[in-house]
């Protein structure tokens, strides 16, 4: 079996991401609008009828604003924490499901797995998502690189994986001086550095594709982490995710190494 993935959006602007088979896909947060959201996926000629359920990361508008739109239009399960729920207006509750730390949620043949990150939220998770013995992980808004990210990490054929910040642009940026220390301070985001350290020391052998997301727009730079990781990437295919548009849809495999996106393969889907 095979994965295709996608980012729709990534940034403090807006985080949606696609991961799916040829039968079934999710959506991990909705943070951009619902004509927004199909919008990109007919440009990437993915079909909304293939979505069948959002799961949710944490509250933060960047992450939520799309949800009650989307859900309500298509009639998508919404799968979330308790405490998530809490600041989460405008959803059908008959079409929400609760989830809890280390739960695996089926939808077809997909299998997502949630488990706790740290971040200045209620109740944030992560999520890897699995068809049969290929794993996609999405690893954004983290404070720390703490064990169970270190273990789902080491598992994935392809990640999303937030890279926030550069250290010296945040240092002479123009933010104060408590908005620094809440993104460095360990509940916020992880920097370049602490992104590139998790990727050298535990990427798999087997992964092929590493989505680069979440950039901060004042600290960081898209070309500066796309060399940082393409030096570091020993045949990985090294992608930013932009806050400004979707990327292409990439094909992953446990078999089949695909360092092209589908649309530039001429492949249909």
């Amino acid at each position: 079996m095979s994965l295709f993935i996608t980012s729709l959006n990534s940034g403090s602007n807006g985080n949606c991401y696609y991961v799916g088979n040829d039968q079934e896909a999710i959506l991990v947060d909705v943070g951009i609008s619902c004509r927004e959201t199909e919008k990109r996926m007919a440009r990437l000629g993915l079909s909304m009828q293939k979505v069948k359920a959002i799961f949710v990361s944490h509250e933060h508008s960047d992450h939520i604003r799309g949800i009650p739109v989307l859900a309500k239009k298509y009639q998508l399960p919404v799968y979330i924490t308790p405490g998530t729920l809490m600041h989460l207006s405008g959803v059908d509750h008959s079409k929400v499901h609760h989830l809890s730390a280390f739960q695996t949620v089926l939808i077809g043949d997909l299998e997502i797995t949630s488990f706790p990150k740290v971040h200045d939220a209620s109740e944030p998770h992560s999520f890897i998502v699995s068809c049969r013995d290929v794993k996609v992980g999405v690893f954004t808004d983290l404070g720390i690189v703490c064990d169970q990210l270190i273990r789902y990490f080491s598992q994935c054929h392809a990640a999303f994986l937030e890279a926030n910040y550069d250290d010296d642009m945040l240092d002479k940026g123009g933010y104060p001086y408590y908005l620094k220390q809440r993104i460095r301070g360990g509940k916020g985001h992880l920097s370049n550095k602490q992104a590139l350290s998790l990727f050298m020391t535990h990427r798999p052998p087997h992964m092929t594709h590493l989505l680069l997301s979440h950039l901060s727009k004042n600290n960081n730079d898209p070309k500066l982490v796309e060399d940082l990781f393409t030096n570091c990437a020993d045949g990985i295919n090294i992608i930013v995710a932009s806050r400004h548009q979707e990327t292409p849809v990439y094909y992953i495999s446990s078999t089949i190494v695909q360092h092209e996106p589908l649309g530039q393969l001429g492949l249909s889907f």
